[in-house]
């Protein structure tokens, strides 16, 4: 291709890229993500979608080796895409020992029996969906949600005889109502800031387009629920499930401290990879309690030979996950899971996905593809519109979600101030399209750790992950209708022209992981 020609190259002073040189490692990657989907499936995350983002990265620095940019500054992208990654990979990773403990302690089958006891399998899906907002809201936190009472709520769908894709949606569609509301979320944070609004200004405008998004999810869960019952297990399966459960583990209201633990400790904003440590080495130290002869198989009689066992038992629990024997294939199916290397494929995901992001931030060719849409949204629909489909684009090509939420606003922040929109218009945008899409996704971080820890394929989930789906849709026809959408008034002061810092600076996004707050 003409643009690919080799011109003498400035080191000094790289070249700004030129339309095709942006679109064409975007539009190559997305087309061979589409192919990985094709051909592959539900298992194009275990690799082919990994390779097409590593080729995508190394056509993207062909471009920049053309523009002049020397190659140590195409590493340096990609090192910083990884350094972005790396609180999530160990929040992912930890989460991995923590399932394996927390099956092997007990917690996850207390959940399950429980969950079997008091939930109604018509109106389960309606019920997670509720809880899950419930608890975001009051952590912040839709990975904390996902890594602790979505694993039980996954494990009762499937003692239930439920779909698992659908509670998936279900969680995922509650845990983002509160990681897109809730006053504790880095998102919540960090778009009002990226926006220069105002936080609970930023939140009482998101009322109108996320209360009427999750209403008409609960309403839609309702209805699978109440249309299904044909496929609920009999109450004769709940009760084997249960006696099982009961026979091979000790089953206790104690055994839910350590959910309770790691919830108080998400609410008191505790950095989140500690925190969900101690939450896996709270299932190695239940197991030792309550767990010795059930999970373990040991005597009673203390010896070196079974504190040996124990130690073992939990260290293999930590990084090979639990693996049940109880003679019931469904039921060892369901508590057969985690460990630290379940997680690997993840985070090989993510780190192809960020390598491509990196290098794409670095060179700026996703800022100038998009550059274009701001020439042609002469109206204020067309702007917030466009704001969207940045959002998603950003969350698509990057694989980052606060990449989709900062990138968006440094390049629109401008145009909304210059067209009198107050600022909360540009910051709800990018909440209804950065913060909600990124668990769509299958090689973001949100959905591949999403995907990790509930067990379920994003592209299984995604269809019914009805909170997230209807928000954008919600958000899309009010920018149509121009409904609550709010200008300046002549006291109003634009915000400061003073921009934010730029994305090669990253200093908002590095301040999210030296909180440790980072998709907590």
């Amino acid at each position: 291709m003409a643009f690919l020609s080799r011109h003498e190259a400035d080191t000094s002073s790289p070249r700004a890229p030129g339309m095709l040189d942006a679109l064409f490692p975007i539009v190559a990657v997305i087309v061979m993500l589409a192919l990985s989907v094709t051909l592959f499936g539900a298992d194009s995350s275990s690799g082919p979608t990994q390779i097409a983002l590593i080729l995508g990265a190394m056509l993207a620095a062909i471009v920049g080796l053309k523009n002049g940019h020397q190659w140590q500054a195409i590493e340096e992208g990609i090192n910083r895409g990884i350094h972005l990654s790396l609180g999530a990979i160990l929040i992912l990773l930890s989460v991995g020992a923590m399932i394996g403990t927390w099956t092997m302690g007990g917690v996850v089958p207390t959940m399950i029996y429980y969950g079997l006891e008091i939930l109604s399998p018509h109106y389960f899906y309606a019920t997670a969906c509720l809880l899950c907002a419930l608890v975001s809201v009051s952590v912040g936190s839709s990975w904390t949600v996902a890594g602790t009472i979505g694993i039980g709520l996954i494990g009762i769908a499937n003692g239930l005889g439920l779909s698992s894709a659908i509670t998936a949606g279900a969680i995922i569609s509650g845990g983002y109502f509160g990681d897109k509301m809730s006053p504790l979320s880095d998102t919540t944070n960090l778009a009002p800031a990226s926006a220069e609004a105002e936080l609970f200004a930023h939140i009482r405008h998101m009322l109108w387009t996320t209360t009427p998004s999750l209403i008409l999810a609960l309403i839609a869960f309702l209805m699978l629920g109440l249309g299904g019952p044909d496929q609920v297990a009999t109450p004769e399966r709940i009760t084997d499930i249960q006696q099982t459960l009961s026979d091979h583990f000790t089953i206790s209201a104690w055994l839910l401290l350590p959910l309770l633990a790691l919830l108080v400790m998400a609410w008191k904003q505790m950095p989140a990879f500690p925190t969900i440590f101690i939450g896996a080495m709270l299932g190695v130290l239940f197991a030792l309690i309550f767990q010795r002869d059930a999970v373990i198989g040991l005597a009673d009689t203390p010896s070196l030979a079974n504190a040996m066992a124990l130690l073992k038992g939990s260290w293999i629990a930590l990084y090979d996950g639990y693996s049940a024997h109880t003679g019931n294939e469904a039921i060892d199916a369901l508590l057969t899971n985690g460990g630290m290397d379940s997680m690997l494929t993840t985070v090989w995901l993510i780190l192809s996905a960020m390598t491509f992001g990196g290098v794409i931030e670095r060179l700026g060719l996703l800022e100038r593809a998009v550059s274009g849409l701001l020439r042609v949204a002469r109206s204020t629909s067309s702007l917030i519109i466009s704001t969207l489909a940045t959002g998603l684009a950003t969350n698509i090509v990057t694989g980052d979600q606060y990449l989709s939420v900062v990138l968006p606003g440094r390049i629109y922040k401008a145009e909304f101030q210059r067209r009198r929109l107050k600022p909360v218009n540009l910051s709800r945008a990018l909440e209804d399209s950065g913060t909600i899409t990124s668990p769509l996704i299958p090689w973001n971080s949100c959905g591949a750790y999403m995907a990790a820890t509930l067990g379920v394929a994003t592209l299984s989930y995604a269809p019914f992950a009805f909170f997230n789906l209807i928000n954008l849709g919600i958000a899309v026809l009010y920018a149509l209708v121009g409904f609550r959408v709010t200008r300046m008034s002549e006291d109003d002061q634009p915000a400061s022209e003073a921009e934010l810092p730029t994305l090669s600076d990253g200093q908002i996004i590095d301040d999210q992981y030296e909180a440790g707050t980072g998709r907590a």
